[in-house]
């Protein structure tokens, strides 16, 4: 692997979007728990908190990020769905990482925030129509507009992107 920061390639933000690319993305979502809480399961103290990469957060920051971006993610799905374009809020992933509860807590705290975060966001993902994962939000980076769907996309991958970045370490580790 050469590049360890993405261990399953880069987002690709031109895929169409089509009904089987939509369902295979809600099932990755419905997975994520089940597949992280695999990754880290036998984990020690010691090796949670070994960065995953030169430079880069510990396996537990890791856990703890995805839950932290999940709520977010399902919280843009949630304005998107109830307001006209809604501009969402950023946050400073880097900074909330090196907060306490994300360096200290076990991995389970958040493995249990996305058990059922994940059930909510998939339930609801699945009962969506066509035109609701069209619906849109704007990120006031560069003020690009995402729909629905691109978000399912986009969360999709970043399930199977972390995952793969603590099986790529263990593999490395031999743990």
């Amino acid at each position: 692997m050469s590049d360890l920061r993405y261990p399953v390639g880069k987002f690709d933000a031109t895929a169409p979007f089509t009904t089987a690319s939509r369902a295979q993305a809600i099932a990755e979502l419905a997975a994520h728990p089940s597949a992280l809480r695999t990754a880290v399961a036998t984990l020690t103290d010691a090796q949670l908190d070994t960065p995953y990469r030169p430079e880069g957060w510990t396996v537990r920051q890791l856990v703890h990020h995805m839950a932290d971006s999940h709520v977010n993610a399902y919280t843009r799905v949630r304005l998107g769905l109830t307001e006209d374009n809604p501009t969402i809020k950023p946050y400073k992933e880097k900074e909330w990482a090196d907060l306490a509860d994300s360096t200290s807590l076990p991995a389970d705290v958040s493995l249990g925030i996305l058990d059922g975060l994940h059930l909510r966001w998939v339930t609801l993902l699945r009962t969506l129509t066509d035109a609701q994962m069209a619906r849109t939000v704007v990120h006031p980076d560069g003020g690009r507009t995402m729909s629905l769907d691109f978000l399912t996309a986009l969360y999709a991958w970043h399930c199977r992107h972390h995952v793969a970045h603590i099986t790529a370490l263990r593999s490395r580790e031999g743990w």
